[in-house]
């Protein structure tokens, strides 16, 4: 049988508690998972952006598809996984949140620039009244928020010196 017993405070604090460290997934889990074990980033998250992206890019052919564009809806890093059918998707909330914080705050400000502008469009359709103000709108929007996705992929598979850094470490190994 179990006993349970009353600790105070001073003894709950004298408990070890997990570290960060430990809890970390291994860089083989985070790949498995399609998560980039250097950054703690997945590509995943972008498709919620490049959706927005291919809605826009059929405005011009077909103006209709602007009403699918204003049922978007932004999305965290956080929300995107959580409302996913991603199955890794809180091992993706995990690395996401012990990510490098500097990396994190870069993506951050890019993924935040490109729901600002989305936003910002999608509030501009609704009060359009002409099919080519909207068309307009669309081929701006994808021409400023097409590069900021770039951007983020970017940081999602780590910074050009980290991938000089692989390579470098290839070309070095000795062949077997």
């Amino acid at each position: 049988m179990l006993k349970v017993t009353s600790m105070t405070s001073s003894a709950q604090h004298a408990r070890p508690q997990k570290t960060q460290q430990a809890e970390r997934p291994t860089a083989a889990e985070l790949t498995a998972a399609n998560i980039n074990p250097r950054t703690g980033l997945a590509t995943d998250y972008l498709n919620h952006f490049n959706e927005a992206i291919m809605l826009l890019d059929m405005i011009p052919d077909m103006p209709e598809c602007a009403e699918d564009f204003l049922i978007w809806q932004p999305l965290s890093y956080r929300e995107h996984f959580a409302a996913s059918n991603f199955k890794a998707r809180d091992l993706a909330i995990l690395a996401y949140e012990q990510s490098d914080a500097t990396v994190r705050a870069e993506f951050d400000n890019i993924t935040g620039a490109m729901t600002s502008i989305l936003t910002a469009v999608g509030t501009a359709m609704r009060e359009a009244q002409q099919d080519r103000t909207r068309i307009k709108l669309a081929e701006q929007a994808t021409g400023w928020v097409r590069p900021l996705a770039t951007l983020a992929g970017g940081i999602i598979h780590g910074s050009r010196s980290e991938a000089e850094a692989d390579i470098d470490s290839i070309m070095t190994q000795d062949l077997k």
